[in-house]
Formats: structure tokens, C-alpha cells, sequence
């Protein structure tokens, strides 16, 4: 008998849900409260109370091949770093490809989640649904999909404002901008250095007379162009970069703050945080610290209080503005699920692996996609979902409650210690081990070691390249043919869009490329050594089929 399975939201994390059931075996009805897919990604003229909004000129921070899913890897010709009306047509395409429309029920507001009187036997959910008319419906399901997201609900903390509410001018949320339309010549305070901050800072600062970018505590500033003009993200996102992070933490979250410090001397621009690199998302942004070296943007401590039409910093400068930002984040909640179910374990929601309530009798609720790391959620979203439909059919067994609180309680504390935790950035995980561990779960973990015996030149890209997301379709359940190709082409891929003008170039001299690369996966065998098994993998780079491929791989 086919299981029901109801989703919530049609969003990136709804989507990817909405498969993983389909290739399960599994029914799934997924529930949209909006007229159309794509949730934070579809762009609204008018921001639409209890859903995500976002500003016209919103540019996703991870590279496409980091932040597609699976098996489907994006159109070439898509550039790196996608406008948001882009990434909606990736989503597009992605829901057409593998028919997911059809299990969409669009205007239609999931009000209540219930367990069944007979839940501790049957698993099942009473699901009351609300139309776009008004007319209310109830549904039973076996199991439920939680994949609302977590930008809905504006965090506007004004009591810790003295003064704002006889401030003179105008103030609103960040989750109200669209653009700068209507504040020329305006002096403006944004409050908050997060990467909505840090974009309406930038954007505003090209029309006003004045921008304020005030923050309390700073933040590390990145930009999407890494090295060599390549995407940032797929620069330091190796295996072999996670493994060395590993073993010397401390080293390389000085080496990289110290390589940061030198394009761009944070604690000279005002902008030094107190935390490490490593400890908290950075602010993605290529245009931040041109706009302060002009001085059109002006970073400034935080707000003490408003007074009439200025504006009061803690270091006791005072500023006359016309507009106040609060770029200060979302609070996130489920109002329609039931108050034992959003528990709390230090900041964070009371999930196992941040996905399945431990208290639950019968394992047949999961929360997909509300998770933070060093990286693109749709793969961690995608992974969630995927190990979630394989415990709804009963493949995957959880541990115990009392063994599953223990963990919580276990991972909560080392989370607080490794990351600045609060209750805007509720949590984080380490990228590759938190996908890793739910991929050994599934069944879908590559075995980078027996690949090097196997296919060594999809084994030295799987550790020296870009962790993208298609190593999790390469063997085990939901295994795709195409995963190898898209693995093995990703950096065609990557250079497509910069194909506009070709230029050129004189060949370079064949022994000079031929040395490099030889030091280069030299080091790479040395590393690879401290990982894994020593003897095995040295027998293995001594086996024929290696050296022929890695002739191969050196032109």
C-alpha cells in the first residue's frame, strides 16, 4: 500500500521533498499557500504577510554547481552566481523534468497538523487545510514533510530602540525592501550586517545622500569572485580542504583570516567580529568595502537610541537620518504544529539531526530544510529528504528517544562551541560531515578509498575538487548514471558563461604544466595518506590502471 505523505511548501526544500517521495515509492500531496512555486526564490511586487520576500536585485550567494540538486545539474549556459529570477527557473525546470506539478496543491494553507487518536499504532496525521475561499478540509496522512523555511516572520526588535517609536522619520524591516526606489538623496541607517544588510547598504548607498551600516558585533566579509576570477565557493571546498580543517582548526581559521585581512583589513574598515571565521556565516559581498573606501557607506557601532531625527550610536555620535533599516533577521516558528513538537534544545529546534522530533512514538514527521552551514541549503535540504522517506518506509530505523535526546543535548553543546549560536542564527552545522553523515544513513556515502583502486580519476576529483552535491547519486539508493559525467564536467560547466569573447592564448610550454601538476597531486597523495589507510593506498597508487589514468589526467 502506498503511503501518503503530505509536504509543506513548495519551495526549494517542498520540491526536493515532493521527489525523494516519488522515488520512494511514496504519494505525496504537496500544500502551497501561494499561487506558484519556488518560495523565497519567487519574487513578489508586494511582499505577502507569512511568506518569505525578497529584493529585486537579490543574487544568490553559493555558485550553481554548489547549490543544485543531485541529479540535476544546472543549464550550462546559467551564469555562476544566479539572479533570483534564475534560480526560479532552475526550480522551474527541475519540476517540469521530473513532473512534481501535478502533486502540488497551490492556495491552498496548511492550518493544523494533528496526531490521529490511534497514532501510536498507525503513525498517521490529521492535516486541516484552508483554500484561497476560506473553505476548510481535513486530510489523513502517514507521514508529514515540514518544509516551510524560516524567512517568514520579520524579527523587528524595536524595545531595544528607546526612542523610535517618536522617531520622525520612516523605519521598516528589511523583509519590506524592494529597492531603493523613493530614498534618493535620503539619509539612511541600516541596522544589522547580515547579507540582507550588506546588499540594501550597497544598494541604497548608489541613490542617497548618506548610508550608516550600524552592527553590534561585525562580520567577515567575502566576496562570490574568488581566485582567478572562479566562483569563491569552489575554492576551499574540498574534501581534502574539510580534512585538513580537521586536523589543524586553529591553523587554518588564522591562514584564511590572515589571507582576508590582507585583500581587505577588516578591523581598519570597522568591521572585525569578535568570533572566528569558521564560527558563523560571513557576509557574501563584492561591492561592500568599495562603497565604505568612498565613504558612501559609513560603519558605524550600534544604535543607543533614537532622538527625534537622529540617531544616537553607542560611541556617542549622533547622526540625523530620514530612514531606518532593520536588517535583524527572522524568528522562526510552525504555528500549526502542535507546542510539544517545537520544543527547544539551546537555540535550536529539538530534532535528531535537525530533522526528526525525538519524541515521537512513530518516527513519521520531519522537518526538511530549516539548517544552516558553510554552504548551499538545497543539497542539505535534498539529503534530509531523502533519509527521511527511507524511515517512513520503515529501511532506516532511528535509535531510541532517550538515545536520540542524548545526542541532541550532545551535539547542541559542541554546536555552541564551534559556532556563535543565537536566536537569529539558531544553528550550524560542519557542510560535508552533517551531508556525509546522513548520506551514511542512506546508503549513499562515496567510498573515496576503493574509488581510488577503481576510477582514480574520479576519486582525485572527488578530493581535490568542489564537493558538489552529484557524489551522492554515484552509488546506493537513488543511484543515477548521470552522476560520474556531471561530476567529471562540472568545470565546463563553471567556465560556460564566461565564453562570450573567446581570447586567444599562446599554449603553455607542456614540461612546466607537466611539473605542476605532478607537485600538485603529489601533495595531494601525501594528504590523502594521513586520511586513509597508508599501505592500502600507496599499493594502490602503484597499480597500472592508475598511472595510465593519471597520464591521462596530465594531458
Amino acid at each position: 500500500m502506498l503511503q501518503k505523505v503530505a509536504v509543506i511548501g513548495a519551495g526549494p526544500s517542498g520540491l526536493t521533498s515532493t521527489k525523494a517521495c516519488l522515488d520512494e515509492g511514496l504519494e505525496p500531496t504537496c500544500f502551497e499557500s501561494s499561487n506558484d512555486i519556488g518560495g523565497l526564490w519567487r519574487s513578489k511586487e508586494k511582499p505577502e504577510p507569512g511568506r518569505a520576500n525578497i529584493y529585486k536585485s537579490v543574487v544568490i550567494n553559493s555558485s550553481k554547481e554548489m547549490m543544485s540538486f543531485s541529479d540535476f545539474p544546472p543549464p550550462a549556459d546559467l551564469p555562476n552566481n544566479m539572479h533570483h529570477s534564475e534560480i526560479l527557473l532552475y526550480l522551474r525546470l527541475y519540476t517540469q523534468t521530473f513532473n512534481l506539478l501535478q502533486h502540488i496543491h497551490f492556495q491552498t494553507t496548511v492550518v493544523s497538523v494533528r496526531q490521529r487518536p490511534n497514532f501510536e499504532v498507525t503513525g498517521q496525521w490529521e492535516v486541516e487545510t484552508e483554500s484561497r475561499e476560506g473553505q476548510r478540509e481535513r486530510h489523513v496522512f502517514d507521514a508529514v514533510m515540514v518544509c516551510t523555511g524560516h524567512f517568514t516572520q520579520p524579527h523587528l526588535p524595536l524595545r531595544d530602540f528607546p526612542g523610535i517609536e517618536t522617531f520622525q522619520g520612516k523605519y521598516f524591516h528589511s523583509w519590506d525592501y524592494r529597492s531603493a526606489e523613493g530614498l534618493e538623496g535620503k539619509r539612511v541607517v541600516v541596522i544589522g550586517i547580515g547579507n540582507s544588510g550588506g546588499d540594501i547598504a550597497v544598494e541604497i548607498s548608489r541613490v542617497a545622500e548618506k548610508v550608516y551600516l550600524s552592527t553590534r558585533s561585525g562580520a567577515w566579509v567575502v566576496g562570490r569572485v574568488g581566485p582567478g576570477g572562479l566562483p569563491a565557493d569552489l575554492v576551499g571546498s574540498s574534501r581534502m580542504d574539510a580534512l585538513i580543517r580537521k586536523i589543524f582548526p586553529s591553523w587554518t581559521n588564522r591562514r584564511l583570516e590572515k589571507r582576508l585581512n590582507q585583500a581587505l583589513d577588516h578591523k581598519l574598515y570597522g568591521l572585525k567580529p569578535n568570533h572566528g571565521f569558521f564560527a558563523q556565516i560571513p557576509v557574501v559581498n563584492d561591492d561592500l568595502p568599495a562603497r565604505i573606501i568612498s565613504g558612501r557607506v559609513v560603519v558605524k557601532p550600534n544604535v543607543r537610541e533614537f532622538c527625534g531625527s537622529s540617531v544616537v550610536f553607542v560611541d556617542d555620535t549622533i547622526d540625523k537620518v530620514d530612514v531606518v533599516v532593520f536588517a535583524t533577521g527572522y524568528n522562526y516558528s510552525f504555528p500549526f504544529l502542535p507546542s510539544a513538537l517545537q520544543a527547544k534544545c539551546g537555540y535550536r529546534l529539538q530534532l535528531y539531526k535537525h530533522v526528526f522530533p525525538p519524541a515521537l512514538t512513530c518516527p513519521t514527521l520531519a522537518v526538511v530544510g530549516f539548517i544552516h552551514g558553510f554552504g548551499a541549503i538545497n543539497p542539505l535540504a535534498e539529503m534530509q529528504a531523502r533519509w527521511a522517506t527511507r524511515v517512513f518506509k520503515g529501511l532506516i530505523a532511528l535509535p531510541t528517544s532517550k538515545n536520540m535526546m542524548a545526542e541532541i543535548e550532545k551535539d547542541t553543546r559542541t554546536m555552541h562551541q564551534k559556532f556563535a549560536c543565537s536566536e537569529r542564527n539558531p544553528l550550524q552545522v560542519d557542510y560535508i560531515p552533517y551531508l556525509d553523515s546522513l548520506a551514511e544513513e542512506v546508503g549513499v556515502r562515496p567510498n573515496i578509498l576503493w574509488l581510488f583502486f577503481k576510477d582514480p580519476t574520479l576519486a582525485l576529483q572527488l578530493f581535490l575538487g568542489p564537493s558538489t552535491p552529484y557524489q551522492y547519486r554515484l552509488t546506493g539508493p537513488g543511484k543515477w548514471a548521470g552522476a560520474r559525467r556531471a561530476i567529471l564536467t562540472q568545470w565546463d560547466r563553471v567556465f560556460q558563461p564566461f565564453r562570450t569573447r573567446v581570447v586567444s592564448e599562446p599554449k603553455p610550454e607542456t614540461r612546466f604544466s607537466s611539473n605542476l601538476s605532478i607537485m600538485i597531486l603529489s601533495g595531494a597523495v601525501l594528504l590523502c595518506c594521513v586520511f586513509y589507510n597508508k599501505h592500502h593506498l600507496c599499493s594502490c597508487f602503484s597499480a597500472p590502471s592508475f598511472l595510465r589514468s593519471l597520464q591521462e589526467t596530465m594531458g
